[in-house]
């Protein structure tokens, strides 16, 4: 299966009609010489899960990150999520306390973001797929091509989307995204990043002010908890 063909939704067609397919073959043909020397994630056929979650249509929320998780079975297609049963990264686990105290949502059991996913959050990365155990990897080998037109087809999108821009990949893309939507920004969620401003930044509220302005269906941001 080639890389476009993994994707089930409407962005399917939109991505054939506006992306050069050589890019995405190229792409293709890097991680297949690629996985024969190392391990790649996330698998392939959930390289683009994110886009098979979130429709176009349904899109009203993107969580812009850098690059996948590169330890074993974390990634799983939807950018900061894993999947059940895998220990939370720091990354997430900040995002978590920020999600606690800007909404109050309880801390949740599970780093898995499907829930937001199926509401219509974008969950995606700049660079989509990564070599084990090594951050950043795949940068440059054609995937901010890729997601510079996910982004240029949203912005023409005729109802306003919210852009959370988590870290200087993700806020690269600012150039390509109209006024009339929302921005919020923040440093990357990382220990390394997330005392900088990420903390307090209030990117959960702030967005569910905006749609809630704009007469769309705000985020349920909490996840199932035991507590």
């Amino acid at each position: 299966m080639s890389l476009i063909e993994s994707i089930t939704t409407d962005w399917r067609d939109l991505l054939v009609t506006r992306l050069n397919q050589n890019l995405l073959a190229e792409i293709d043909d890097y991680l297949v010489n690629q996985s024969k020397e190392t391990i790649i994630y996330p698998p392939k056929e959930v390289i683009f899960q994110a886009l098979n979650f979130t429709s176009f249509q349904e899109t009203k929320v993107v969580i812009l990150g850098q690059d996948p998780y590169h330890g074993p079975n974390q990634s799983h297609g939807l950018a900061f999520s894993v999947q059940d049963g895998i220990k939370l990264p720091p990354s997430l686990r900040n995002i978590f306390k920020e999600l606690y105290d800007d909404t109050g949502c309880p801390l949740p059991d599970s780093g898995n973001l499907t829930a937001w996913a199926k509401q219509g959050v974008l969950l995606l990365n700049t660079v989509l797929t990564v070599e084990e155990k090594s951050a950043g990897s795949h940068k440059n080998i054609g995937w901010e091509h890729v997601t510079d037109t996910v982004i240029d087809l949203l912005n023409e999108k005729e109802t306003p989307v919210v852009y959370i821009l988590w870290g200087k990949p993700a806020q690269s893309k600012i150039k390509r995204i109209d006024s009339r939507h929302k921005i919020l920004t923040a440093p990357h969620p990382s220990p390394l990043s997330s005392y900088r401003g990420f903390f307090g930044s209030k990117p959960f509220s702030q967005t569910n002010q905006f749609l809630k302005a704009n007469g769309l269906t705000p985020i349920d941001w909490c996840l199932l908890s035991s507590d």
